[in-house]
């Protein structure tokens, strides 16, 4: 099996469109039926699910409620509702790589084993250690299986920038993720 991979000179909001091209293109002659997205705003998850064919079940993931300030949403209730009008949920929860632990390391410092599986998925790019993390997150929050091959799309800040093909797992048998396929991601 040969399969191409997609790499950006750098990573950010100017590789959104050619990323969800890609995804598209790979989806084509796939059995593949689910897609998580990292959307903090919704907005990548909306450019992809006017690109995709409506069979394909597309699944966002934002940040947890106080990512960027105390009782604040990075995604607006409209967005919230536009997206569950075209049959996308949004999952709202802790970050499945850094949560509780990224809390501690802060107070007191040191790193957790979950920073150390964080920064190993970052040896590859930010934006697949968020394949790796949403995908976890979707499947705690029960909207894709484990056990089945889905498509994470990630990146950093704004936009989105890589993309896997993995079989996801609950928080409790992270190590039962699998990567199968990088599809895009930018060069480090």
């Amino acid at each position: 099996m040969s399969n191409q991979i997609t790499y950006f000179e750098k990573e950010g909001v100017d590789n959104t469109d050619d990323l969800i091209n890609i995804v598209k293109e790979r989806l084509a002659d796939s059995t593949i039926k689910n897609v998580v997205i990292a959307s903090a705003s919704g907005e990548s998850a909306m450019k992809l699910a006017d690109a995709l064919n409506d069979d394909i079940n597309i699944i966002n993931v934002t940040h947890h409620a106080g990512f960027s300030g105390p009782n604040s949403l990075d995604i607006s209730e409209e967005m919230i509702e536009k997206l569950e009008e075209r049959g996308i949920p949004t999952v709202i929860a802790s970050h499945a790589l850094s949560g509780v632990g990224r809390g501690i390391t802060n107070k007191y410092g040191g790193y957790s084993p979950i920073d150390i599986i964080a920064d190993t998925l970052r040896m590859f790019s930010h934006g697949i250690k968020v394949c790796a993390e949403i995908s976890i997150m979707a499947a705690d929050a029960g909207l894709i299986p484990v056990g089945e091959e889905v498509l994470a799309i990630g990146g950093r800040a704004k936009g989105v920038d890589s993309a896997a093909i993995l079989t996801p797992a609950n928080m409790t048998g992270v190590f039962d993720l699998r990567f199968h396929e990088i599809l895009a991601m930018p060069r480090p």
